[in-house]
């Protein structure tokens, strides 16, 4: 039993077809750099401008978000002020050394925000922190 070992015929290309590759890869590309942004952030808030050092954390961090509509989430989770103050004082009872964070826009008025405050503290977590954002960079 022998196997023909006839070459390849004059028609047959063994090299990639390089172009058809290129654009697939221009398209996956285009794709990524669309929706990336759309993935970084949850709740848009413009956070006040402070120098100060990076928060530590090792679990996953709960954090009540006041938009500039003055729309309350918990995480990304749309509450109002007596679902949020239900949703912490629950927490605080599984866990009352949890650290908690406020992140608020920086047009929302104080009064708000010490609303906030109010709940948090009035649910039993005494471990909360305020988010800002660094300043940008002076030229000199």
């Amino acid at each position: 039993m022998t196997f023909d070992q006839r070459s390849p015929g004059p028609d047959a290309i063994s090299q990639i077809n390089v172009p058809p590759l290129v654009a697939v890869m221009l398209v996956l590309l285009i794709i990524f750099m669309v929706t990336a942004p759309i993935l970084q952030q949850g709740v848009p808030v413009d956070l006040p401008k402070v120098a100060a050092g990076p928060l530590s954390g090792q679990e996953e961090q709960l954090v009540v978000n006041i938009a500039k509509s003055g729309q309350l989430f918990l995480n990304d989770t749309a509450m109002t002020p007596e679902q949020l103050t239900t949703k912490l004082r629950a927490i605080a009872a599984a866990r009352p050394d949890r650290q908690l964070y406020v992140r608020a826009d920086q047009s929302v008025p104080y009064g708000q925000v010490m609303r906030v405050m109010g709940a948090v503290h009035d649910a039993g977590l005494v471990r909360v922190g305020l988010v800002t954002e660094p300043p940008p960079e002076r030229r000199r």
